[in-house]
């Protein structure tokens, strides 16, 4: 079941692309597929095609994880169940919009990302609290700024 759930969460991030036949009975995947898709051995063959091939991308990506990615997957998936229904819509809403951004726009976002996420650990619980101590009035104008800087 874990498995399963991680390959899940790893598909709302985005998959590689695999050539594989569309329509794959269970034999004919390979035994590293066939080992991490093992728990929907007895209903692989009724699955539609297109969840077939998602979850054949997810096993493909799963398979070239590190035992150190494969833990943070665990722990992304174990936080995700942990999240109430409305939670998840959120998310996956925030996830469509920024795949809908342009490239350039998604860019800059990963690296203001990992620009937060190299700061020391007293610095980002910092500027979070700064971040949550601001009325919605003051995180807009703060938006707004950032966006003319960026625009720079």
């Amino acid at each position: 079941m874990k498995r399963i759930a991680v390959l899940l969460s790893m598909l709302l991030l985005g998959g590689t692309a695999l050539a594989t036949d569309e329509n794959a009975p269970w034999e004919s995947l390979s035994p590293s597929e066939q080992r991490v898709l093992e728990r929907l051995r007895d209903r692989w063959d009724e699955l539609p095609t297109e969840r077939r091939q998602t979850l054949r991308k997810g096993a493909a990506r799963w398979q070239k994880m590190t035992p150190a990615q494969r833990d943070r997957a665990r722990r992304n998936l174990k936080r995700w169940r942990e999240l109430s229904p409305e939670k998840r819509r959120a998310l996956r809403e925030r996830l469509r919009q920024f795949r809908d951004l342009p490239p350039q726009q998604r860019k800059q976002l990963r690296e203001r990302r990992e620009w937060f996420r190299a700061l020391p650990k007293a610095r980002r619980e910092a500027l979070r609290q700064r971040w949550q101590d601001m009325s919605p009035e003051q995180r807009r104008a703060l938006r707004e700024r950032l966006r003319r800087r960026a625009s720079d």
